[in-house]
């Protein structure tokens, strides 16, 4: 199975930390997430995965260098969702492949998803739930996506794309080359012309967007504090203070409800920390007191 992670995004909505770095290298308890997604693909069965990457893109090529199953695919300009794909195409061969987007934190079963796409015949299986916040996908009662916009029609209800689809790679032909392009302006064309889309619905699953800040400080409260996906990342055992190797701790620092602190990270005396994720390296000046805050270097 070859796969796609779209990590290729600016991370407009987690300003101004994702200037300092890329969107997928945000650290989860001192572990960049695509290393999280990239371990979560493997253990599915892919091989092969190809990583999109244009916004501080040699961060994203530095970390990945060495590992020979991976390709990074450098895009020198924005080609958004769609013609980052089109770009990948001639990677993935005749065979439907998986394609996940960077940001997200699932326990979605990979492999389950991609075995449904391959039984089903259609050209794209997108996985699909209930998520109000996101709910946009139009799907009718035989279970395939009609559209990505507007009320739903008489026998359709509205779903939320989970960023966790099976493609056929001939569909990526669709996708003008070398331009910014979105997948789902794809998939409407597709649509347009004949092809399938089917949802694949799930329930009963862990999923979040970490798309804002508060996104971000909520997935560590749902690993850390509220014990959800237990196991899922290395170390958690859902315990509420996760701390990285080599942190420096003053005397009298204080932790409330949960708190994450990287690797080589400094804590200076008596500070308070309610609710923080401290970046590897980044330092809390002595005395302070620092709540719901993503702290990413000196200060």
């Amino acid at each position: 199975m070859k796969a796609m992670v779209l990590a290729a995004g600016f991370g407009t909505r987690l300003r101004p930390y994702s200037l300092k770095r890329p969107k997928p290298l945000f650290p989860v308890l001192g572990t960049p997430l695509l290393i999280h997604t990239l371990n979560q693909l493997r253990r599915s069965g892919a091989e092969g995965i190809v990583v999109n990457a244009h916004h501080l893109r040699e961060q994203i090529r530095s970390m990945l260098h060495g590992q020979g199953d991976i390709h990074v695919q450098m895009e020198d300009m924005e080609l958004g969702t769609g013609g980052g794909l089109r770009l990948a195409q001639s990677h993935f061969g005749d065979a439907p492949f998986l394609a996940v987007n960077g940001d997200i934190v699932h326990d979605l079963d990979l492999a389950a998803a991609y075995r449904a796409h391959c039984a089903s015949g259609v050209d794209v299986t997108m996985v699909l739930h209930d998520c109000p916040r996101f709910n946009n996908v139009r799907v009718n009662g035989e279970g395939r996506i009609v559209g990505f916009a507007g009320s739903a029609g008489e026998g359709e209800r509205l779903l939320a794309f989970t960023g966790v689809q099976v493609i056929n790679p001939a569909v990526l032909s669709l996708i003008p080359e070398g331009v910014f392009y979105n997948s789902i302006d794809c998939y409407a064309d597709l649509l347009k012309s004949g092809g399938t889309i089917q949802a694949l619905v799930v329930s009963g699953h862990f999923w979040t967007d970490m798309g804002t800040p508060a996104d971000y400080l909520q997935l560590h409260e749902d690993i850390l504090l509220n014990g959800r996906l237990p196991g899922f990342f290395a170390g958690d055992g859902g315990r509420p203070f996760y701390l990285g190797k080599d942190v420096g701790l003053g005397a009298g620092v204080s932790f409330q409800d949960w708190v994450a602190i990287g690797h080589g990270a400094s804590i200076g005396e008596g500070a308070s920390l309610t609710r923080v994720v401290v970046w590897d390296g980044a330092k809390v000046a002595p005395g302070s007191i620092v709540t719901d805050s993503i702290i990413i270097e000196g200060n």
